[in-house]
């Protein structure tokens, strides 16, 4: 098997409903982390933090635009929106020598949290941005998916595991 060394993001595109790309923008994907609580008490030596099965604190996605847009202003619609990011990643193939491509996507259902329509100066972009909350997100790296999280139907999967299968069947889900 040879050594696939992955490099870098060569470039993405974000579509919005319809399939249809929504604008040139920079994207600050979700920090993923769990719900924790600080266990202590008898037969623990001090405290530890433990995170709740498939629980996940606010998931924020940001995109900032180059200009003022009205995919962007749309976008702040009080609702939710289906928001794709697809990319290319270059991946470097040290048995062979050879570069490859490999295809990622994020599919999210967002709701819009803050519009922020920039800065105007001359010559210069205007850096507007829209940040949400991330109510669904599936990842895809080479048409696998290795990531399911959708905090209002109990679904979080990572890697095919199902994690909380088992507390939707104890609820009666």
């Amino acid at each position: 098997m040879s050594n696939q060394i992955p490099e870098r993001l060569i470039n993405f595109t974000v579509y919005g409903e319809g399939n249809r790309i929504i604008g040139v923008a920079d994207a600050k994907l979700p920090s993923i982390e769990m719900m924790t609580e600080t266990v202590s008490g008898a037969g623990i030596a001090g405290e530890l933090d433990s995170g709740t099965l498939g629980h996940f604190k606010p998931m924020t996605v940001s995109l900032k635009w180059r200009t003022l847009t009205s995919a962007g202003t749309k976008l702040f619609l009080s609702s939710s929106h289906q928001v794709d990011f697809r990319g290319s990643q270059q991946v470097y193939d040290a048995g062979t020598g050879k570069y490859k491509t490999v295809p990622i996507r994020a599919s999210m259902k967002l709701n819009p949290k803050k519009l922020d329509l920039g800065s105007l100066q001359v010559a210069k972009a205007t850096d507007s941005e829209n940040e949400f909350e991330v109510l669904y997100i599936k990842l895809f790296i080479d048409g696998k998916e290795v990531l399911e999280i959708d905090k209002l139907n109990f679904i979080c999967i990572f890697d095919g595991e199902d994690i909380l299968k088992t507390v939707r069947d104890d609820l009666g889900l």
